[in-house]
């Protein structure tokens, strides 16, 4: 897809291994943009140097390490000169109902998937100001508006990064800097390997629940993830993107109805709720 406004963007994006990472990391770099591509592992995107050359930069990096990853933002915006986009997508989901999962074992994925991306946002930032401009993307999810059970601690992830990404947006807009949330739906990407999906241990008393539930999950629609960059560029490429994006063809009949019941639900309280004002 040839860009809009004939400027070869460089991208900096977490998760670059697998996933929406890896198909967004080889669609920028097939139009011609430029990307520093980094994963925990860097053995894993290494083919992306040997096909891609100094159009690519891979690095190693844990977002869960901050030191690391100020130190992968200044590399990537000395090699390359600026950064345009910089993209948060790395993150994982933990299974588990809210009873299961463990205090730990909720801490840590927020490490990865709230304050992993903070540090990747606070590194950028000072290099984003100076040039003047720049374009934060984060991979939420269309249960950053929904829920499900069993990956509840998930969705409160997602509820939180889309709260930090909506006050970023206000907070830094007078320095010429965008920012986009993007919320898939479900799509067959790699998300649901073992890679990406970390289990709580299981009680007996939810065994059945939870059978059901991962027998629904098998039976969604999903998308394909290579249909998806051409709604991201759009939104790079566009003057005044969007907020927030949904990708995927159910997403917002869900979140209709979700919202619809929420507003329903407010309504037929609102006596109570303006009594209690004083």
């Amino acid at each position: 897809m040839a860009q809009e406004n004939g400027k070869n963007k460089i991208w900096f994006i977490t998760g670059a291994s697998r996933g929406f990472g890896r198909v967004w990391t080889e669609a920028a770099l097939e139009r011609g943009d430029k990307v520093a591509a980094t994963a925990r592992q860097l053995s894993s995107i290494a083919g992306l140097k040997e096909k891609y050359g100094d159009n690519v930069l891979t690095l190693e990096l844990d977002v869960t390490n901050h030191d690391q990853v100020k130190e992968a933002v200044t590399k990537a915006h000395e090699y390359f000169g600026s950064l345009d986009i910089v993209l948060n997508n790395a993150g994982y989901s933990l299974v588990g109902t809210i009873e299961e999962a463990s205090a730990d074992e909720v801490r840590a994925m927020y490490e990865t998937n709230i304050y992993g991306p903070l540090a990747v946002i606070k590194a950028a930032l000072p290099i984003l100001r100076k040039q003047g401009y720049g374009h934060i993307l984060g991979t939420s999810s269309n249960v950053g508006h929904v829920t499900l059970p069993v990956i509840g601690y998930y969705c409160s992830s997602k509820w939180a990064f889309e709260a930090i990404h909506e006050s970023l947006a206000a907070e830094i807009k007078a320095f010429g800097i965008k920012v986009t949330i993007i919320e898939p739906g479900a799509y067959a990407t790699e998300f649901g390997s073992q890679e990406s999906l970390k289990f709580a241990e299981g009680m007996d008393i939810y065994g059945d629940f939870k059978a059901e539930f991962f027998q629904s999950l098998q039976q969604m629609d999903r998308g394909n993830p290579a249909a998806t960059p051409d709604a991201i560029f759009k939104v790079v490429d566009a003057e005044n993107p969007p907020l927030r994006l949904h990708i995927g063809k159910y997403n917002l009949t869900g979140v209709r109805e979700a919202y619809a019941e929420r507003i329903a639900t407010w309504e037929a309280w609102e006596e109570v709720a303006v009594a209690a004002h004083g």
